[in-house]
């Protein structure tokens, strides 16, 4: 069995990889249409799904033959990858979103620019902020089923990703749903325990990695997001208070698994959303947060400097997201080069690695770049673990 090799690799071998990937592929334009066909009642369900099978396979087999030492499925069933909880949990108001529901929120937008998305009607929960007419359930593990087909077809190990607490309950319109939740710890209380259930399901499937994607922890550094939540009568340090606390109970008691958390400013049609350093929020952020990886966008001055590393400690592995996933240009082996030195002096060399600064396609739009671009930005995050750490890049 091609998977088999996974459930070997220990726990440390995983946490200590020096080349790794956020989670989302362009996706292949078969599939994007593919998806349109069934957004529109041409194709069955059962079409659909043999259309992402074949998307995957070729999704691994480019992965693996740039040799990174972990794989993802390029989240290629998800419509975005907040899906991972949107999609799998009753309970949100909300339509069944399509293409061409992703398209509409970036009509008149341009690359590499701030841009707040302007989604036209009901669509996935958490991608927009949604209310709830019942308490949340678990209904379908998405990411469940992502995994087992995945380590199926991979040779080595592969992840998943799961959207973290804080995203979910910065996308949950509690003012319209008290009926059901009368306070937000309640529903951040289910939110948990639902996710937890999925990866307990993931880490009996064989899944040795799990990598929480938590873009919504920049907010507590961005104006704009702050500014919002206190016209909303919230205040930014009890939300970040909770959203920690939120993300330890949920990897307590998980023993072998290697849990990653990937910090960003936004990733949509290469633009972001937020705009803000790392300095503000580091020490608690990397003291208090469990995971063993830390994979942190660090691609443009947005970032601010490698000085909040200072804070990591000893046993942690930092994944520096140094290869933008918005633009073509390919960054030099030299560059590279400078920014881990330049990193290295806050964090031991040991304790880093490289990655994309991001998913290719956080949603099905995908970024303003080429599969042949993607296909050499993954080459050179191996290449530059090979020159920097050996010849295995691990």
């Amino acid at each position: 069995m091609r998977g088999e090799r996974y459930d070997n690799v220990a726990m440390t071998e995983l946490a200590q990889i020096r080349t790794d990937i956020v989670g989302s592929l362009l996706r292949p334009p078969r599939l994007k249409a593919a998806r349109r066909h069934y957004d529109q009642g041409a194709i069955t369900a059962d079409e659909l799904q043999a259309i992402e099978d074949e998307a995957v396979r070729g999704a691994v087999q480019l992965q693996e033959s740039v040799g990174l030492s972990v794989v993802t499925d390029g989240e290629f069933r998800r419509l975005n990858f907040q899906d991972s909880f949107g999609a799998s949990v009753a309970g949100f108001v909300a339509g069944r979103p399509t293409v061409e529901f992703y398209e509409s929120g970036i009509q008149g937008a341009r690359p590499l620019q701030r841009w707040e998305i302007r989604y036209q009607g009901a669509g996935a929960p958490i991608v927009q902020r949604r209310p709830v007419i019942q308490r949340l359930r678990l209904v379908k593990n998405c990411p469940l089923e992502e995994y087992r087909f995945v380590s199926r077809v991979a040779r080595g190990p592969a992840k998943v990703t799961l959207i973290g607490p804080d995203r979910i309950t910065q996308r949950f319109n509690y003012e319209a749903s008290t009926a059901i939740y009368s306070t937000v710890d309640d529903f951040v209380a289910d939110v948990v325990a639902i996710e937890r259930e999925m990866i307990r399901d993931l880490v009996e499937a064989g899944c040795r990695y799990v990598q929480i994607d938590a873009p919504g922890y920049t907010a507590y550094v961005d104006p704009p997001s702050l500014a919002a939540m206190r016209q909303r009568g919230e205040d930014p340090m009890v939300n970040l208070d909770r959203s920690i606390q939120a993300d330890q109970k949920l990897l307590e008691g998980f023993e072998g698994v290697t849990f990653g958390i990937h910090l960003c400013r936004g990733n949509q049609r290469s633009m972001w959303h937020r705009e803000g350093t790392y300095d503000a929020i580091a020490e608690r952020l990397f003291t208090e947060l469990p995971h063993d990886r830390f994979l942190l966008e660090y691609d443009s001055p947005r970032a601010g400097t490698f000085e909040p590393l200072r804070f990591v400690p000893r046993g942690k592995v930092v994944v520096l997201g140094l290869i933008s996933t918005k633009v073509a240009h390919l960054e030099t082996m030299d560059q590279l080069d400078r920014r881990i030195e330049e990193a290295g002096r806050y964090v031991p060399l040991e304790q880093l690695a490289i990655s994309p600064q991001c998913g290719f396609a956080s949603d099905v739009v995908g970024n303003l770049v080429s599969e042949d671009d993607q296909k050499r930005k993954l080459e050179l995050v191996v290449e530059t673990a090979r020159r920097v750490w050996g010849s295995e890049g691990s």
